[in-house]
C-alpha cells in the first residue's frame, strides 16, 4: 500500500508539489488541482505523477446530494459530477464523498438517514452521478459514516448490489464504523469482516484513529490521531496488506503538519512491526 496526507507546502506547478511528496516520503496524495483546472493542467500533473510513481487515492466530492434544499441538492450533485470528471481525467483512482443527509448539515444525523427511504435515495442519486459521467478508469466511492448509509459492512454490500455500476466502488475509513462501545473493542474484527467482504472494491482508505471518552456519560467517542486510539493498526495493515499494493492509505483530519508527521511516523511504525510496505 502507499501512504499519503495533505500537503502544507504551497506549489505552483507539478515539479513542486512532486518535491513536497517526496520530501515527506508520500508515494500516494489527494488530489493537487481543483475542479476548475483546465486540461493542460491536469495532464501536467497527471505526467508528474506517472514518472515520480506517485498514485492520486482521491478527489474530495464533499457535499450533500440528499438535501431538503432543492438548491443545494442540484449543486451537490453537480459537484459529484464534476469531481468524479476530475477524477477520470486526473488517472485518481476515485471520487469520494458521504452519502448524504435528510437534516440541513450535510454530514450530519437525522432521524431519516438510515431508512429503507434514504436507502433508495442513495442508490438512484448515485446512479446518476455515475450515469452522468460514464468514467472509463476512475470510480465513484462514499464513505463510511456512523449515522448514515454505508454504516456498516453488511449496509456498504447491500449499496454495491443495489447501485450495480461498475464504476461504483468502496472507500474504507475503519474509525468511521465505530459507533458503539461494542464496535469499540472488537475493531479488529469489523475490519477484517469488511477486507472479507469488500477488499477487492475498495480504491482508497483513510488513516484516523478513535477514542472513547472516560466517564462521559452516555458513550463519547472522539476521533484522534493515530495512535492515540484504540483502533486496531495492526490489523489495519494486515487486511490492507492483502490487497493490491498500489492501494492508498491517506492520513486526514489533523490541524497541522506537525501532527501529520506524527500520525505518518506511528503509521510506519506499526508498519515495520507487521512487515508491511508502505
Amino acid at each position: 500500500m502507499r501512504l499519503g496526507a495533505p500537503l502544507f507546502r504551497k506549489y505552483d506547478d507539478p515539479a513542486a508539489w512532486v518535491q513536497a511528496l517526496r520530501e515527506k516520503g508520500y508515494r500516494a496524495a489527494y488530489a493537487p488541482v481543483g475542479l476548475d483546472a483546465d486540461d493542460a493542467t491536469v495532464q501536467a500533473y497527471v505526467l508528474a505523477a506517472k514518472q515520480a510513481d506517485i498514485v492520486v487515492a482521491e478527489v474530495g466530492a464533499w457535499s450533500n446530494p440528499l438535501s431538503p434544499s432543492e438548491e443545494t441538492r442540484k449543486a451537490a450533485i453537480e459537484k459529484c459530477q464534476r469531481s468524479l470528471d476530475l477524477a477520470e481525467r486526473l488517472g485518481a483512482r476515485c471520487a469520494v464523498n458521504v452519502s448524504g443527509s435528510r437534516g440541513e448539515d450535510w454530514a450530519g444525523h437525522h432521524p431519516l438517514n438510515l431508512t429503507d427511504e434514504t436507502l433508495d435515495m442513495i442508490v438512484q442519486v448515485t446512479r446518476q452521478i455515475i450515469d452522468a459521467v460514464k468514467p472509463h478508469h476512475a470510480y465513484y466511492a462514499l464513505e463510511t459514516m456512523p449515522w448514515m448509509y454505508p454504516d456498516s459492512t453488511d449496509s456498504y454490500v447491500q449499496l454495491l448490489r443495489a447501485i450495480d455500476r461498475p464504476a461504483f466502488m468502496v472507500h474504507f475509513d475503519p474509525a468511521n464504523l465505530i459507533s458503539s462501545p461494542q464496535r469499540y473493542y472488537s475493531n479488529g474484527a469489523i475490519m477484517e469482516e469488511f477486507v472479507d467482504k469488500l477488499g477487492p472494491y475498495i480504491q482508497s482508505c483513510h488513516a484516523k484513529d478513535i477514542r472513547m471518552q472516560d466517564n462521559r456519560l452516555t458513550t463519547h467517542l472522539d476521533e484522534v490521531r493515530p495512535g492515540l486510539g484504540n483502533l486496531d493498526y495492526g490489523t489495519f495493515l494486515r487486511q490492507l496488506a492483502r490487497l493490491e499494493p498500489n492501494l492508498p492509505l491517506m492520513l486526514e483530519h489533523l490541524p497541522a503538519e506537525p501532527e501529520y508527521d506524527l500520525a505518518a511516523a506511528y503509521v510506519r511504525q506499526v508498519a515495520e512491526q507487521e512487515g508491511v510496505s508502505l
